[in-house]
């Protein structure tokens, strides 16, 4: 009775941010959901259970960083759908951390956010089935007054993108693999970001490689990297609070 009481007081909100370690600078992840009390991060660090870490989350253009320290009360091994990672509290202890994640926890749930209109997304990837899967997704993305306004149009390959990138209208946000042919993912991501026009266009990277490919899309500059395999819910939570479309 109590522990469903407590579910009622502190709902999970589907939202990915960023997590940073100060006590590791190499290191980034992201949020899965979060709660008043606490959150799951998809990550591939093993943390024993117990174990108190400082983190900082943030999200360019929605959330400047916001410090806390968690305690980590359960590890999830990676499946076949979805991501390895820690689920964390705040210790009761720090009630001003509770405080500063209730707060996220209710912007998350209001989407105080700028409403637009419509949006143009191009997704970079070389494998067809995973095209289909990333479309169907983008067409359930929903705003305030039903479904999104949402253009998805296809590039096989890095250089086909850059290409598009040029072209009109201007693109809103990138989804992007890592790894195919002709021009990579990295060769794409640091193309952009060294071009002041598309310099802060929202890049999203979905892809199989392992901690060393994470650490050096997030050092090229990509704003969130999500890990294969993927679920639905994570690409359009994520495409959602790039575009800062309100729910």
């Amino acid at each position: 009775m109590d522990q469903g009481k407590e579910k009622r007081r502190d709902p999970r909100v589907p939202l990915v941010l960023r997590v940073d370690y100060p006590c590791v600078p190499a290191n980034r992840d992201a949020t899965e959901n979060l709660s008043a009390g606490g959150l799951f991060i998809r990550t591939d660090r093993v943390i024993a259970e117990g174990t108190r870490v400082p983190l900082q989350m943030s999200f360019p253009g929605l959330l400047e960083p916001l410090e806390v320290e968690v305690e980590v009360v359960r590890r999830r091994e990676a499946g076949p759908s979805h991501s390895a990672g820690v689920a964390v509290k705040i210790p009761i202890d720090r009630i001003d951390d509770r405080h500063k994640l209730a707060r996220l926890a209710e912007l998350a749930r209001t989407r105080h956010l700028e409403p637009q209109s419509g949006f143009n997304v191009l997704v970079v990837e070389d494998n067809p089935h995973v095209v289909e899967m990333y479309e169907y997704a983008l067409r359930k993305l929903r705003g305030p007054g039903g479904p999104q306004d949402v253009s998805v149009e296809f590039a096989s390959n890095g250089h086909e993108a850059l290409v598009r990138l040029q072209d009109k209208p201007r693109v809103d946000l990138v989804i992007a693999d890592l790894y195919m042919p002709i021009m990579d993912g990295f060769t794409l991501v640091e193309r952009l970001r060294s071009d002041p026009e598309f310099a802060h266009t929202p890049i999203l990277v979905i892809s199989a490689g392992g901690a060393d490919a994470r650490r050096r899309a997030v050092d090229l500059g990509v704003d969130v990297y999500l890990q294969k395999p993927v679920q639905f819910v994570d690409i359009i939570e994520t495409v959602r609070t790039l575009l800062k479309i309100r729910a």
